[in-house]
């Protein structure tokens, strides 16, 4: 019996493409989407080898488009947003300008179109959600003023291609054609455009707003959880198909507003949790069918245009990012950080790049630029983070030697304290823990902005690293009784923890850990005890059940944490 198997082996190969060389690319420090891009391109029909179906592609990234805009609208958070909107709307709004006034020149000196240029430019305009996000939770920044204002900078271009989306086609139709259009058949374009647009708004605000909750509150109610898995997946793909279908706007707007309508509801965050996995395989499988469309020659054929392009991303995004944020009056450190994260493109560039290809108002070599720039600007990014982080270390040692130990940060007379080495979200609720049952904490943490919520709520704060010596000695180590380590990252809390041993041989160490190898290394350089979150989950989950009529009389002691 004959087997058409052409979308199980597209299938197959891109995933198991995608997951040998985005294993690959994560050793080797680049994000996972370089290995996604590159077995594209291995899976396309311009490298030898397997060749992927070229009609089923287009169709299986359509379906990574609808899940991925669907996860955006999941994530977006109008609270955030308005938190930094002073800085991040007119940022953004400025950066994605000079980024499209670039590609848009660029283009010109190639002899292109001025809708080509404008597309290629816009193109160039967003960055990688996924590799921001990344670099900042890597380098614990995302509670952080700046991991704030770069995460609504990054809301700001996802709504401004959005909006982009909606408007490319209709701006394709009036000028797409070559011909002298007028003002008013650009005009009635985009007045018909925006009308298909407000009706669709108009339902999902009067319909939609009502009916998507009630409906997964009646499916969770069901206690089935696959039902209520298929209800998000059948709400994120029937809604961006309807409203291709009804309203004649993008599979993406439609997918965008599902998400952001159940982002309002209770169930989002299990929405969110249980679509993960399909918007993941999707997402790869979307990269996999952009790397396919590249044809690597434009590296050999068009080398200066590459260069440019990745100039373009590298250098212009990032000045005109840096020049705003400062124009603001924010710091060095907050200016460099949000130009380095914005220094890449990503899935949004792939998105209006492949719409400006297939409306046929941006060129063949355009999107192949596109795609090389966003493939050596991805690669690119983490080594400039690098960059910037030993520049941190440096600017950070500096301002620490110039700047004299802070009276009274901590009172001279403490003593029996508790020494809490990071203010994050557990080091937050357990130093206003100590503190109601009575026991004096010091906190140190490196970050101003935990600094200075420490202090405002009245504890003595030492701003620094406590691997520091003279941050360590401002924490009056030689007197406090315990030390606490909420910090999440295990390999520096060891290093500190051996040196406050050092001076203070009695003091009692307590750390925190993700992983058995974590609570080993943590107590080998010193600890008492390591608490590792499941486990601690797993023992109070047990208390409570031995708390019970049934089991009270078989309650047992409870084995010390860390052991």
């Amino acid at each position: 019996m004959p087997h058409h198997t052409s979308l199980i082996a597209i299938l197959v190969f891109g995933f198991v493409l995608a997951f040998v060389l985005g294993a690959l690319a994560h050793r080797m420090r680049l994000s996972p989407l370089v290995g996604y891009l590159f077995a594209g391109v291995l899976a396309g029909p311009f490298t030898p080898g397997f060749v992927g179906d070229a009609e089923l592609a287009p169709q299986l990234a359509e379906i990574g488009v609808i899940l991925l805009m669907f996860g955006v609208g999941l994530h977006f958070s109008l609270r955030d947003l308005m938190s930094v909107k002073n800085i991040a709307i007119p940022g953004a709004i400025g950066q994605i300008a000079m980024a499209t006034l670039l590609g848009w020149g660029l283009a010109e000196l190639m002899g292109w179109r001025h809708i080509e240029g404008l597309i290629f430019g816009f193109s160039l305009a967003t960055a990688s959600t996924v590799v921001l996000l990344r670099a900042m939770e890597e380098r614990r920044l995302l509670d952080t003023r700046r991991g704030k204002i770069a995460v609504g900078w990054l809301i700001v271009e996802d709504l401004a291609c959005v909006i982009a989306l909606v408007l490319i086609p209709a701006l394709a139709g009036a000028l797409g054609g070559g011909e002298e259009v007028g003002a008013a058949d650009i005009l009635k374009a985009l007045a018909i455009t925006f009308g298909k647009v407000a009706a669709f708004v108009a339902f999902m605000l009067i319909v939609g707003r009502r009916a998507i909750p009630w409906v997964l509150e009646r499916i969770a109610g069901t206690g089935s959880r696959e039902l209520f898995t298929l209800a998000v997946l059948s709400i994120a793909m029937g809604v961006a198909f309807g409203s291709a279908e009804l309203f004649g706007v993008s599979f993406a707007l439609g997918a965008f507003f599902a998400g952001m309508l159940l982002n309002e509801s209770e169930f989002s965050h299990q929405a969110a949790q249980d679509s993960l996995p399909m918007r993941d395989a999707f997402a790869v499988l979307f990269f996999v069918s952009v790397g396919m469309l590249f044809d690597p020659r434009i590296l050999i054929e068009h080398p200066l245009q590459v260069l440019a392009t990745t100039l373009i991303i590298v250098f212009g995004k990032s000045i005109a990012a840096y020049a705003i944020v400062r124009a603001f009056g924010h710091p060095n450190s907050t200016a460099l950080t949000i130009s380095t994260s914005l220094a890449q493109i990503g899935e949004f560039a792939f998105i209006i790049a492949g719409l400006g290809l297939s409306l046929k108002i941006l060129p063949k070599d355009g999107h192949d630029l596109v795609l090389a720039g966003a493939l050596i600007t991805i690669m690119l990014n983490p080594l400039l983070f690098m960059v910037l982080d030993r520049w941190q270390r440096r600017e950070d040692a500096r301002i620490l030697a110039n700047t004299p130990p802070e009276p009274d940060v901590v009172p001279v007379d403490i003593g029996g304290h508790a020494i809490l080495v990071g203010y994050g979200r557990v080091g937050s609720q357990l130093a206003q823990l100590l503190q109601e049952r009575g026991v004096p904490v010091v906190v140190v943490e490196d970050d101003a902005d935990r600094v200075a919520q420490a202090r405002a709520r009245g504890f003595p704060t030492v701003r620094g690293n406590v691997a520091n010596r003279r941050v360590m000695q401002e924490a009056a180590p030689e007197r406090a009784n315990l030390a606490i380590f909420a910090m999440s990252h295990a390999l520096e809390a060891g290093e500190a923890i051996e040196r406050l041993k050092a001076v203070n041989p009695a003091l009692s160490v307590l750390a925190r850990a993700h992983s058995e190898t974590q609570v080993k290394h943590l107590l080998e350089h010193g600890a008492d005890a390591a608490v590792l979150a499941e486990r601690e989950l797993a023992f109070s989950l047990t208390e409570m059940v031995m708390a019970t009529p049934p089991y009270r009389a078989l309650r047992t002691a409870r084995p010390p944490a860390g052991t």
